[in-house]
């Protein structure tokens, strides 16, 4: 974890956490002890979560309270082979295209000022079972990403609903499992997420949308003003309106909610289309529903906060080295996710210990104010070399092992400095961009 922690100017690999040389390095003993560490040793990566869990909804800093989200997304990354366990073909939304690579499904408790990963479980490819997708041991991502949702309620996690993005709410069965574990949503549905209707009837998000009342701000018609304010202290009026899609309506078991910086134009890059089973105030649904009613504001608040795994996706892949590992069995996968979480909340305990009274007032980067167009998902296409600022100056204590504890600060420049976290490319990143001679 210490390695994960320092920067370095290549990928995370078993040899750079080591501080062995590329290649020749990995038979130095340091490497062979870190591969044993994860693919040979004893100790169980679930019960090392459980306790860092337990100690995050503990620490009156990072606990958990009932106005925050429990975020649920799937990230891939590219690996090359087909040994590694969970490998194979599928999308890979960090590239935007179909690839060879791992995806993982994870859950993320943020509000307004924090955010944290909790758990996260590699998906499985049907090839990877003997009777395919018929197979009792194949689950779906969407039925990992309910599961997890139970598992953060079993572990007493407190939150105001779950949200997703649209590849999570277009899908029916995905929301009937949350509906069945009594799990309130705000998830995002696509523009186009058909359906059936009578004659001229909407049909799409969109052409409900279209079908609300708006003439100005002055007579908005059908929609609300719904205010929206950032880190930095700036605010932004967006609007929003109960629409009403086949069985979804005001007052029905989910409502369709449509947020956007413009009703007359509902510009597609800042416009959110978006299902909710949270009963609307002065609904009759309020009288039987478990959970209070959400007014728009509200709704357009929760969806907000999604957006903040997309910068935990940032810190942990591009600083911390989510997707380095060099292991190829599960548990060793597993174990390597665990650390990296491990690394990433040591960075907040790290930055309330400097707080003089300890309360939770960190300064991360402001989320984006629009959901990101698909297939665009998550960082750079291009890696940008790293500031001088974030680097560890001095040498560490030992020379066999990297010490980031050598330097404090360090570990947090990535949340306190900057908007986003960036990595020095490798020499294979700079000879492929060298101009031919």
């Amino acid at each position: 974890m210490a390695g994960l922690l320092l920067p370095r100017d290549r990928n995370k690999t078993l040899t750079a956490l080591a501080g062995a040389e590329p290649v020749v390095g990995a038979q130095h003993a340091s490497v062979q002890r870190l591969q044993f560490f994860l693919s040979e040793s004893t100790w169980d990566h679930e019960q090392v979560n459980a306790r860092r869990v337990e100690l995050l909804l503990t620490e009156a800093s990072t606990a958990p309270h009932p106005g925050g989200v429990l975020v649920i997304d799937d990230s891939g990354d590219r690996k090359d082979g087909k040994a590694t366990a969970h490998i194979g073909r599928q999308w890979l939304g960090r590239l935007g295209k179909t690839d060879n690579g791992i995806v993982t499904v994870s859950t993320c408790w943020a509000d307004e000022n924090l955010y944290y990963p909790l758990h996260a479980v590699p998906y499985t490819p049907a090839h990877h079972f003997p009777t395919g997708k018929k197979d009792p041991g194949f689950r779906t991502k969407l039925r990992i990403a309910a599961d997890l949702a139970r598992t953060a309620r079993a572990d007493g996690v407190t939150f105001r609903a779950v949200a997703a993005d649209c590849g999570h709410g277009d899908q029916q069965s995905f929301l009937g499992d949350l509906h069945e574990a009594g799990l309130p949503f705000v998830v995002a549905v696509k523009p186009s997420h058909g359906s059936w209707a009578y004659g001229k009837n909407a049909y799409t998000p969109v052409h409900a949308a279209r079908a609300l009342t708006w003439t100005d701000p002055e007579n908005p018609g059908d929609w609300a003003p719904a205010e929206r304010t950032f880190r930095d202290g700036h605010t932004e009026t967006w609007w929003a309106a109960d629409a009403s899609l086949g069985f979804w309506g005001p007052d029905g078991n989910v409502r369709l909610i449509v947020a956007t910086t413009d009703p007359d134009t509902l510009p597609s890059q800042s416009t959110w289309y978006l299902a909710t089973d949270l009963p609307r105030p002065g609904s009759p649904r309020t009288a039987d529903s478990p959970e209070p009613p959400a007014d728009l504001a509200e709704v357009v608040r929760i969806y907000g906060i999604r957006h903040w795994i997309e910068q935990s996706y940032k810190q942990i892949k591009d600083e911390l080295g989510w997707a380095d590992f060099q292991v190829r069995s599960d548990t060793a996968i597993r174990r390597h996710q665990t650390l990296v979480t491990c690394a990433f909340s040591f960075c907040w305990d790290t930055w309330f210990a400097q707080l003089p009274d300890r309360k939770p007032t960190p300064v991360p980067a402001d989320p984006p104010t629009a959901a990101p167009a698909e297939p665009a998902e998550r960082g750079p296409a291009r890696t940008p070399p790293a500031p001088t600022g974030l680097l560890a100056q001095g040498n560490s204590r030992r020379p066999g092992l990297a010490r980031p504890l050598d330097h404090p600060p360090t570990p947090l420049a990535g949340l306190d400095q900057r908007p986003t976290t960036t990595r020095t490319p490798s020499p294979d990143q700079l000879r492929r961009r060298r101009p031919p001679t």
